[in-house]
């Protein structure tokens, strides 16, 4: 593959783990899961931890999949939010995920990071 070749398909497995920034380049946490929409195939959203020493006592964030983008040449996703303004996000904790398919919280979501769900378009 030549080297500026941007991939547009990768496994799940890649991904999970790889570190966000924000566009300011501030870490931001990891992507802990993706999530996958069975109706339409589509990754819906990318569980994002943050906050907490060492992974205790991080925060679980559902981002929205068109809220970040790939930085492919650093291997890194970024994401268009500060910190002091993701730490407001609606989040929850490893052991108490939230009902994802629960059509309100996903309103909810998608609006904190600024898009229409998908299903609005």
């Amino acid at each position: 593959m030549d080297k500026t070749e941007i991939r547009q398909t990768l496994s799940a497995s890649t991904l999970i783990g790889d570190q966000v920034r924000n566009t300011q380049g501030e870490d931001l946490g990891q992507i802990e899961d993706l999530m996958i929409d069975l109706t339409d195939g589509c990754v819906s959203y990318a569980v994002l931890s943050f906050g907490g020493m060492l992974g205790i006592g991080n925060k679980l964030f559902a981002v929205p999949w068109e809220a970040l983008s790939l930085d492919q040449r650093e291997k890194v996703f970024i994401l268009d939010v500060d910190k002091q303004r993701l730490e407001q996000a609606p989040g929850f904790d490893k052991n108490n995920w939230p009902d994802m398919g629960d059509r309100s919280w996903q309103v909810d979501v998608y609006r904190f990071y600024g898009h229409t769900p998908r299903w609005e378009r």
